[in-house]
């Protein structure tokens, strides 16, 4: 299965949240009346992710979908879970424009060559001006110092809150699939069949908490594959080795993590 990784970045009440709940309930992966940002649900699955994960499923593509702390406190946090994502979507209040609190991350993904896809957001407010937001956008990926072909971003309008996007603000639509098929066209393929034979090399950019199997490490896998029971190398820093098994493994279905015993190149683990 073709897999793309990607984060979604925006300044609070910009639209994240809802957005990435209206892609997950359009592609079957949350029920209606759910949300992302409920605690309630990770108490009751007794795991805490900081940095939640979620994945979706579009036209036999696993999208993968790694939230991102917006503020510059988590600075070391956030080059973590860049580097294991494939693009990012900037999503910006329609209205509002981007706002300072977007401009960390966003130069962060600049900075580690990521190619950006812009949602311009809540496109239904009375006050909205998509064709000046995406001009202040313009602006601020050139004063971030983007390269031309970054500065070149896909833009997708939303009403996040109705489940809706489009390509062309004229546009009919009545779901988020101008998205997705954007996240296809621009987002590369984390999937790579040359590099399923070689040796495993995963690398841990979060932390998790189970009540019962206490510590989790959430990874990309960039070469070969993962299987529970394997044996493993724990390379630190500064060199140093220590050996472990991997006593379970699990891969994100919606919100839920699913056990599975073995996992591919490009997946979040």
């Amino acid at each position: 299965m073709e897999i793309r990784n990607i984060a979604i970045i925006a300044h609070v009440d910009h639209g994240k949240t809802t957005l990435t709940d209206a892609l997950m309930r359009q592609t079957g992966g949350l029920k209606e009346g759910v949300t992302m940002d409920s605690n309630k649900l990770e108490q009751e699955r007794g795991i805490t992710i900081y940095s939640k994960n979620t994945s979706i499923f579009f036209k036999d593509t696993k999208i993968n979908i790694v939230d991102t702390p917006g503020h510059a406190d988590f600075g070391s946090e956030v080059e973590r879970v860049l580097r294991s994502i494939d693009s990012v979507l900037l999503v910006v209040d329609a209205q509002e424009g981007p706002i300072p609190q977007t401009r960390f991350v966003l130069k962060k993904s600049l900075a580690l060559g990521l190619k950006p896809i812009v949602v311009i957001n809540k496109i239904d407010k009375p006050a909205a001006n998509p064709h000046k937001c995406e001009e202040q956008v313009f602006d601020l990926f050139l004063e971030l110092g983007a390269s031309d072909e970054q500065a070149h971003f896909p833009v997708v309008y939303a009403i996040s809150r109705e489940g809706i996007a489009k390509k062309i603000l004229t546009d009919q639509s009545t779901d988020l699939t101008p998205l997705l098929e954007t996240i296809l066209d621009h987002v590369p393929s984390a999937s790579d069949d040359k590099l399923a034979d070689k040796p495993l090399k995963l690398q841990p950019f979060n932390l998790g908490y189970d009540n019962f199997l206490g510590r989790l490490a959430v990874g990309r896998i960039y070469e070969g594959t993962v299987k529970t029971g394997a044996a493993v190398f724990v390379k630190k820093p500064d060199g140093e080795t220590r050996t472990g098994k991997i006593s379970k493994l699990f891969s994100f279905k919606g919100i839920e993590r699913i056990e599975t015993e073995t996992a591919g190149v490009g997946d979040i683990v």
